[in-house]
């Protein structure tokens, strides 16, 4: 009796195993060329076609650009295909959204995005007739490292980016110099090396054409709580001083080849970046050479009284004119902060302190940055 059952159960197994399972999934038409651009198109005259699929939307505006910004209406096909033809654009990084019914939104088909501390915007490149600047060229390349540390000041583990030139593995007894790089009020420890600044690509152009020296840039994050008003105030500005000289020099010159000595060392940044590095410089000047400020808002403030943060700074200009190699500050002329950079010029001569200042069209964006980044790493070490 055992052994019928068995059987019957040996019979089943094999009657379920000898009917082959259906398959229906395929991989035909995988390997088809690939469709076309949608959006964006950049043509060869250098204008730019914009679309969204939006069959349900009333009304979709492109939004261009980020100051003085003037909505335009985009058309709607019969496939509700959303689409907006600009005219030929200077080359440069723009930023962009879409206006849908009164919500603004980014671009579903396009990746790449201005991010920090929130989604701004899409990002479109439009490339030169040569490559520019701030564009990819066959020059060697260097590498990008993320590094942890422990911050003493915020009690809490924070991350920096740290750019090492193709130099930096090409010979292993060399030492370099560093550029402390901070950003702006909206980003993080990541951006200036990602979509929007492009510092290491900006950087190793300019060595492959030996008008700027192989250097390290080192870039953490300039917020305390995730806002921008943190990264500005005094006791912020202070917390990240103390973070900067406590933990982040020291890891760097601890961990990589380096020259540790004020000449080799400069600080620079953007905006709320911007600020903090003309205040940490200017208090530190046996710390650094080089003081870099593009844009920052704290300095065009009519308020702002430099003695509040750098005691009597400015009562001997002899000392800061010595130890300071290079003080460079820059905006925008259709930034709000313009007019306020035209006084803090004007007080700089007026105190005797050697400087220069640098504008040029253009308004709070990362195109301006890139420009002063580029003419600003020529000019030290």
């Amino acid at each position: 009796m055992k052994r019928y059952f068995f059987m019957l159960i040996l019979l089943a197994g094999f009657q379920s195993y000898a009917q082959k399972p259906q398959n229906t999934y395929s991989v035909q038409g995988w390997w088809g060329p690939a469709s076309p651009p949608y959006s964006p198109v950049v043509a060869n005259d250098k204008s730019i076609t914009f679309r969204l699929k939006a069959p349900k939307a009333s009304k979709v505006n492109l939004i261009f650009g980020e100051w003085a910004v003037k909505p335009a209406a985009m058309t709607k096909d019969m496939a509700g295909n959303w689409e907006i033809k600009l005219p030929a654009q200077q080359p440069g990084v723009y930023s962009y959204q879409f206006w849908v019914d009164g919500i603004t939104i980014l671009d579903p088909k396009n990746p790449v995005v201005k991010s920090g501390t929130e989604l701004y915007g899409s990002i479109i490149e439009v490339p030169g007739d040569e490559p520019r600047f701030d564009e990819v060229q066959q020059v060697p390349h260097g590498l990008l490292q993320y590094i942890k540390y422990q911050s003493s000041s915020l009690q809490k583990l924070r991350g920096m980016t740290v750019f090492l030139p193709a130099e930096y593995q090409q010979n292993q007894q060399q030492k370099f110099p560093v550029l402390y790089l901070r950003h702006g009020g909206g980003d993080n420890e990541t951006s200036w090396t990602q979509v929007a600044g492009k510092a290491d690509i900006i950087l190793e152009n300019l060595i492959a054409e030996k008008k700027a020296k192989p250097m390290i840039i080192v870039m953490t994050n300039g917020l305390i709580d995730g806002g921008w008003a943190g990264g500005s105030s005094k006791d912020g500005v202070e917390q990240l001083e103390k973070e900067l000289l406590a933990d982040v020099i020291p890891y760097i010159e601890k961990n990589f080849r380096v020259m540790a000595d004020r000449k080799s060392r400069a600080i620079a940044g953007l905006s709320m970046g911007g600020g903090q590095a003309y205040i940490i410089g200017l208090k530190n000047l046996d710390k650094f050479s080089y003081i870099g400020e593009f844009s920052a808002g704290l300095l065009s403030d009519a308020a702002f009284d430099i003695n509040e943060r750098v005691p009597s700074v400015f009562s001997n200009p002899k000392k800061i004119n010595q130890n300071i190699k290079l003080l460079w500050i820059a905006c925008g002329k259709d930034d709000p902060r313009y007019q306020g950079h035209l006084a803090l010029d004007y007080t700089l001569k007026e105190k005797g302190i050697i400087h220069e200042f640098h504008d040029s069209q253009g308004g709070h964006e990362w195109r301006f940055w890139r420009e002063q980044l580029h003419g600003f790493v020529q000019r030290i070490f």
